[in-house]
């Protein structure tokens, strides 16, 4: 495994009772740090580094990135509430907790007031918190495809995503490629996609229980590929 970084690891053990892992748990920012410290397609070095009143910061030539910790996959139980009332406990997919394979890091300081990466995403009910969407959505960002509907927050961030200078770079640096086909620029999304016009949410149990499926299968393809990391 990546030296220090363990994926077994549930982030809620190390957190107090009630609070936020991405917040409160030392484990997840040491594994953030250790993670995402590394070079950059250009050859440059991203080290990042716990500063007062950041998460975790990148200060260089290349500029002053302030970080924050999110958790890119959802099991939408508040969003698909009415389906999930219905579904007895032993039909849900077990769940492995909050580890490695389904965190990441975001641009943590708003600008100008307005919304970050983590809050419009959450907020946009085209994207309802799912990463599968946000990731299209950064494709489009880089591509300058529409519709996009975080078009103007990934905008706000443009120089972060200029650090690794297109999709394919933002891919592989953070260890996506398991929710990306072989062509490089199709997202293996986890419920059904029509450019933004299907529901974010899944409306009936199969649809439901098939984005579990498909979520737990991204985290667990995503720890084994950090775990082969050297």
């Amino acid at each position: 495994m990546t030296a220090g970084v363990d994926t077994s690891f549930d982030y809620h053990s190390d957190t107090p009772p009630g609070k936020d892992p991405d917040a409160y748990s030392p484990t997840l920012r040491r594994h953030h740090q250790l993670l995402w410290s590394k070079e950059l397609p250009s050859g440059a070095r991203f080290d990042l580094a716990p500063e007062p009143r950041s998460y975790l910061a990148h200060r260089s030539p290349l500029g002053v990135f302030r970080l924050s910790s999110d958790a890119i996959t959802t099991r939408l139980r508040k969003r698909a509430s009415r389906v999930v009332r219905d579904l007895p406990d032993h039909e849900l997919p077990e769940w492995g907790g909050y580890t490695a394979g389904s965190a990441l890091v975001f641009p943590g300081i708003k600008i100008g007031r307005k919304q970050t990466i983590n809050g419009a995403r959450g907020f946009n009910r085209t994207i309802a918190d799912r990463f599968d969407l946000t990731l299209e959505c950064i494709r489009r960002h880089y591509l300058r495809e529409e519709p996009n509907p975080l078009a103007d927050v990934l905008h706000r961030y443009a120089d972060f995503f200029a650090l690794f200078e297109d999709f394919s770079g933002y891919v592989d640096f953070f260890l996506l490629q398991d929710l990306v086909e072989e062509d490089g620029k199709t997202i293996r999304f986890f419920h059904r996609f029509e450019d933004f016009r299907t529901p974010a949410v899944p409306k009936t149990a199969d649809e439901y229980l098939q984005y579990l499926r498909l979520s737990n299968d991204f985290i667990t393809s995503r720890n084994r590929r950090i775990d082969a990391q050297p």
